[in-house]
């Protein structure tokens, strides 16, 4: 009997064990999509994020709900979120290899201290910074940190005007490892605009019981 629990707990664990789901888990935390949003997303066909998603499925990670024509997945619920940081934390401390990368390809792109939750909550409500959603609109519109504008990365060069130029921005995405958020931040400091990105990404604000706004129902 024993050995069969541990199986069941093993599926888990295999659902898990491939880079695709864990991306597909992490583009979830952001909010439901259907297969050809996630797929177009992480550049997978449309069949193998379909087949990652029923695997996902069947170990109790996600869940659908029908639209019409479309199925909609999500994750099944906060504990999954914080599996897969788990997941990342156990990485960070255990497997050089992870640090090597964070290294080379991470941190060597922004040598400046990322801004931690604490200090944007205070920055926020003295005024004293802009927040820029960078992630897809679609994803600002699910949820988002109260004050934030959606500026997505593919826009920034063209509203850069729009931007207040004597207030320092903090940028944000997906998580501590999305890129939008490292890529918006060189792209404001190459322009002259003082920079930082947030220390993690929304799904992380979110977990830490911080205030979310969304324009879900303004659809």
């Amino acid at each position: 009997m024993k050995i069969q629990l541990y199986e069941q707990f093993a599926r888990i664990g295999k659902a898990v064990g491939s880079p695709r789901r864990l991306e597909l888990l992490e583009v979830l935390a952001q909010g439901e999509r259907t297969v050809e949003v996630l797929a177009s997303q992480t550049s997978l066909s449309v069949a193998n994020a379909s087949h990652h998603l029923q695997t996902l499925r069947e170990a109790g990670l996600v869940e659908t709900r029908r639209d019409g024509l479309y199925v909609y997945y999500r994750l099944a619920g906060p504990d999954v979120f914080e599996l897969t940081r788990m997941i990342r934390s156990l990485g960070e401390r255990r497997l050089a290899e992870v640090g090597r990368i964070v290294r080379e390809y991470f941190l060597a792109r922004d040598q400046m201290e990322p801004i931690g939750r604490d200090e944007l909550v205070d920055r926020v409500q003295s005024g004293t910074v802009l927040v820029l959603d960078v992630r897809p609109t679609d994803e600002y519109r699910a949820g988002h940190i109260p004050g934030a504008i959606s500026v997505p990365l593919d826009q920034i060069e063209r509203r850069l005007k729009d931007l207040p130029p004597d207030r320092e921005v903090v940028a944000y995405c997906r998580g501590p490892y999305c890129v939008l958020a490292f890529e918006a931040v060189e792209i404001l400091r190459a322009r002259g605009r003082r920079a930082r990105r947030l220390v993690d990404g929304f799904p992380e604000w979110r977990a830490a019981g911080l205030p979310v706004d969304t324009l879900l129902s303004k659809r």
